[in-house]
């Protein structure tokens, strides 16, 4: 099969990450046992108690050799484009395959697949490994898993292979991105008819903890102690959100909720202002989660390594981009970049697509690296 084909396959898989992604793992796990893998299955319950797993796989022998990342989880589509074709049923038209997942990123595991298929183990001196994770849109919840509890992952880091986490870039060699962290605060209130004494409005103790989220939002466009200049916008993107849930103008408000989620650059220590959140809503009497945290990715752009890539995927100079991957919780892989076929552009619409071309150059470089790096 050539990367068009496994990419349907794929797409077809309804694979939101608010579901169970036991099917395609399970068809991903056969798949890689019939290319001569050695498996390794990682399950776990997310924080909603729905199980998910993440297959980890080995062709080969010994250690180093070329390491592939990719994730099996997908955006909802709920406002797909198409009232005649659904989001899971792929369409190609126009040298594009339409279909949610295409670009982000299933059509980047199809290439991996296809070009995986070129190999056998009598062909390699170094191994290639294969590692599909489960929701990577909502918190990267199975990199965590891969990296905590995995052998053959541990035997990566310590082989020092060389690891490709194959988000859309297209084709271009990313040696740096943002990292991610979420925050919940709640203040809690009483609901009651807004004439009488009675209830206790949730919003008056949230409205100084915003003047203070303000305050930082301000200050890390302003303040360049917040900022890197290597990427655009160079900010951590300090995003607010607020919302009480009532649904009347009469009640006073039983609760209101303060969401933030913001983009560390490497670089910038963060900790600074997570205590002064700390602090405000402590002050403010607000309970307060801080979640989905994940590291920015830096490797130096000078490095031997990505001169290597940069070699063999025929680019003059790597990039940076402002969103994350499982790459910022792989932390361990001393020799990683983001790389992979797709324009990030097209990730998460409504009308998702990768163009065939993407699909096939895709399939070449993953070979060249795996020929390259393991033969």
């Amino acid at each position: 099969m050539d990367a068009l084909e496994h990419a349907k396959e794929l797409i077809a898989f309804e694979s939101p990450s608010m579901d169970s992604n036991f099917p395609i793992i399970d068809y991903l796990e056969r798949l890689l046992r019939r290319l001569g893998f050695t498996t390794e299955r990682i399950e776990y319950d997310d924080a909603a108690g729905i199980r998910k797993a993440n297959v980890v796989g080995k062709l080969g022998k010994g250690v180093g050799g070329f390491a592939y990342f990719g994730h099996t989880d997908v955006v909802p589509a709920d406002d797909w484009y198409s009232d005649k074709y659904g989001a899971f049923t792929p369409i190609e038209k126009d040298d594009k395959l339409i279909g949610r997942g295409s670009c982000d990123m299933k059509g980047s595991l199809a290439c991996a697949l296809a070009a995986t298929q070129q190999f056998s183990s009598v062909d390699l001196k170094q191994p290639i490994y294969f590692t599909c994770t489960a929701d990577e849109e909502i918190g990267y919840g199975g990199a965590r898993e891969v990296a905590k509890r995995s052998e053959l992952y541990r035997e990566m880091v310590v082989g020092e292979s060389r690891a490709i986490i194959g988000e859309p870039t297209m084709l271009e060699v990313v040696y740096a991105h943002k990292g991610t962290c979420g925050i919940i605060a709640t203040s809690r209130g009483r609901a009651a008819h807004s004439s009488t004494r009675e209830g206790k409005n949730a919003n008056v103790a949230m409205i100084p903890f915003l003047a203070e989220m303000k305050q930082i939002h301000d200050e890390t466009i302003s303040n360049a102690d917040w900022q890197n200049l290597e990427f655009d916008p160079p900010t951590l993107s300090w995003n607010i959100s607020i919302n009480d849930y009532t649904r009347a103008v009469n009640i006073t408000a039983p609760q209101s909720v303060c969401t933030i989620y913001f983009r560390p650059v490497p670089g910038c220590d963060f900790q600074p202002l997570l205590r002064r959140v700390e602090t405000a809503a402590q002050k403010n009497g607000l309970e307060l989660e801080i979640r989905n945290s994940s590291e920015p990715l830096y490797i130096n752009p000078d490095s031997e390594f990505v001169r290597q890539m940069l070699e063999l995927a025929g680019k003059s100079t790597p990039r940076t981009v402002c969103y994350g991957t499982d790459g910022g919780v792989l932390t361990e892989l001393r020799k990683r970049v983001v790389f992979g076929p797709g324009d990030i552009a097209q990730a998460h619409t409504n009308d998702e697509w990768i163009s065939l071309d993407q699909l096939r150059r895709g399939t070449e470089l993953f070979a060249k690296l795996m020929h390259h790096w393991c033969c």
